[in-house]
């Protein structure tokens, strides 16, 4: 691995359902973080000055011979992205994720399949997804979060790693096991280490585990104030998932 390089990885996340295990891969051309070798040397990715971001907004496939990799579009419905769209003068399409995969357990994919019908039969003018209705993407789908940084702060004990977007943080706890009774949430209970790699494991959604990548950039910039809720309202009738919101004051 070289200094341009550096991975933090959970090696169990008790999820809101099922069990995850979860990477951070900070990549850049230009870096500062640590070189991580076996020796167990930390990487410093936490800084007040600076943050980790990726453009891109999918998963990476795993290198040739690392299992099953990210759940693709169905075949009979390609995507093609705003940004590709602009790239090669086409329209972008809707996100139609494959419930055919023999990855997915029976209940899995009967709700991915609930979702495309809804979408394909225009119920919604366009799918949910969370963060796109500022829900916390949960895990591992806050790592796709592309556009705004991600900061840490890295301690002996702990991890925290905190959204710029919605200040939303996740404590990644540096032990071996969970507490006793873990209170459902979004982002769960964390347990975590250094090492390299990304595997996403929850045997209740899946038959097998899935190895996923993503890549970060550094970006020279300290953490702004920036708030997703604020008048995110369905102004065009495009029949979109509601943003979450309180019935009542929690104080």
């Amino acid at each position: 691995m070289t200094n341009a390089n550096g991975i933090l990885s959970a090696s169990r996340l008790s999820a809101v359902v099922g069990h995850v295990i979860a990477g951070f891969v900070a990549a850049s051309a230009v870096s500062s973080a640590a070189v991580a070798e076996r020796d167990n040397t930390v990487p410093q990715f936490a800084s007040p000055e600076f943050g980790w971001q990726t453009n891109v907004a999918d998963w990476r496939d795993p290198p040739p011979g690392h299992g099953h990799g990210p759940i693709k579009p169905d075949p009979a419905h390609p995507f093609t992205s705003n940004a590709e769209a602009a790239r090669t003068g086409t329209q972008p399409t809707k996100r139609i994720g494959n419930a055919k995969d023999p990855v997915l357990k029976p209940w899995a994919a009967a709700l991915m399949q609930a979702s495309n019908d809804a979408a394909l039969q225009s119920e919604m003018a366009i799918p949910f997804a969370a963060q796109a209705r500022c829900y916390p993407g949960s895990v591992p789908g806050q790592l796709l979060y592309p556009f705004e940084p991600v900061y840490f702060i890295q301690t002996a004990k702990e991890v925290w790693m905190m959204w710029q977007r919605d200040h939303m943080v996740r404590r990644v706890f540096l032990t071996d096991h969970h507490s006793e009774h873990v209170t459902p949430s979004w982002f769960g209970e964390s347990i975590g280490h250094y090492e390299n790699g990304t595997l996403v494991e929850d045997p209740d959604t899946f038959n097998e585990p899935l190895t996923m990548q993503q890549r970060w950039f550094k970006v020279d910039a300290p953490m702004r104030e920036t708030v997703c809720a604020e008048n995110n309202l369905d102004y065009f009738n495009q029949g979109l998932f509601p943003v979450p919101e309180a019935d009542k004051p929690d104080f």
